[in-house]
């Protein structure tokens, strides 16, 4: 029986959720995933159909979620469903709802840059995770998005921050995890923070990385 992913799409259009969601359902496919896009947050609120899917993928960016969606979801990761997502779509979702962060393992805060600045993604080195073995660090142009993050999460990629204006740069060069992976119950989360637009996703390395995210987050 094929594996069953949702994808969960709307919000913020500037994060353009439809062509991401074309883009992440097309990789789904190719993986042999049975895949449904859905445009409504009420998608989430039937926790048993939910428990039914392999994936869930939210590409939702600053809406609100109601506490029978949250629920829903919330349970159906921890018996065992998985969840990946990137950039604002999973970690700037919904600003008031604390657990979600919880679950999820970041926060977006700020990207000091804005959109267009040229950084570089690095895998780290240490790693034993398939999920990165085999890919060279790599340049994007794009937000490099400043996180507030869960320390259990297992960090897979990072970048490097250099000094702008602003009174964060007291706190001198640090380094912000890009790729992570983490637990939820029963259940695996995955989180890639590029994504600002779906073009990220024609630099081969960034599709991989989500590829590979997906399958480990449905347990393949």
């Amino acid at each position: 029986m094929a594996r069953k992913a949702l994808i969960v799409q709307g919000g913020w259009d500037g994060h353009e959720p439809v062509q991401v969601s074309e883009i992440f359902a097309d990789v789904l496919k190719k993986e042999g995933f049975e895949v449904e896009i859905s445009d409504t947050l009420d998608r989430f609120a039937d926790e048993d159909n939910l428990k039914s899917h392999d994936l869930l993928v939210p590409i939702w960016t600053m809406g609100e979620i109601k506490e029978e969606q949250l629920r829903s979801v919330l349970q159906a990761v921890q018996s065992g469903v998985g969840i990946a997502g990137c950039h604002g779509g999973m970690c700037d979702s919904f600003r008031n709802s604390v657990e979600w962060q919880f679950m999820t393992g970041s926060q977006w805060v700020a990207h000091p840059f804005n959109d267009g600045v040229e950084y570089e993604v690095n895998m780290v080195m240490n790693s034993s995770s398939p999920l990165v073995e085999g890919i060279q660090d790599f340049k994007v142009k794009s937000e490099q998005y400043y996180l507030h993050v869960d320390p259990c999460v297992n960090v897979l990629a990072t970048t490097t921050f250099a000094l702008s204006e602003g009174p964060h740069s007291a706190n001198g060069i640090i380094t912000m995890p890009v790729v992570y992976t983490k637990k939820w119950g029963q259940g695996r989360v995955f989180y890639n923070s590029l994504g600002h637009h779906a073009d990220i996703f024609d630099i081969p390395e960034a599709r991989e990385l989500m590829r590979r995210g997906f399958l480990w987050a449905a347990k393949v």
